[in-house]
């Protein structure tokens, strides 16, 4: 049941994630830093993709995926379209990861060691969705203020 709700909110907020990326105006603003803004959408997404796919792919769905977290932040210019296709995989890697545990395990430590110390499946799915959510809002407003500059 528990794990039901999750898929439906990364599902939910994977699909806006599309959106805000299929709504810039071109492909340059998605790409574009200026003054204080140090991260581009274009690269929050790539971050978002890579963390991901890193740690509910391999961590619960055993993908193998092998991150660069170096590009996620200094990778310009993907091409909008791959973008959307890594958005569409992520979402399939999650369904795959989440459904790979039942809501008992939610009680157990998470398989992978993300920060200094273990800590409880649930806490770490319930963090990763917060850090999508984080990063979404980030996502909507570079797109809202640099589209119209």
């Amino acid at each position: 049941m528990v794990i039901d709700a999750l898929k439906e909110l990364y599902n939910r907020d994977l699909k806006k994630l599309k959106l805000e990326i299929e709504h810039y105006k071109n492909d340059s603003t998605l790409w574009k830093i200026e003054n204080s803004i140090k991260n581009s959408g274009g690269n929050i997404c790539l971050h978002l993709i890579g963390n991901l796919k890193t740690y509910i792919g391999n961590g619960l769905a055993d993908t193998g995926y092998i991150r660069n977290r170096d590009f996620e932040f200094s990778g310009k210019c993907v091409d909008r379209k791959e973008l959307l296709k890594q958005i569409d995989e992520t979402i399939s890697i999650v369904n795959q990861g989440l459904s790979a545990i039942s809501d008992e395990q939610l009680a157990e430590n998470f398989p992978v060691l993300i920060w200094e110390k273990e800590t409880g499946m649930a806490f770490t799915i319930f963090h990763l969705h917060a850090h999508l959510n984080y990063h979404l809002g980030q996502i909507n407003y570079h797109r809202r203020i640099l589209d119209d500059i």
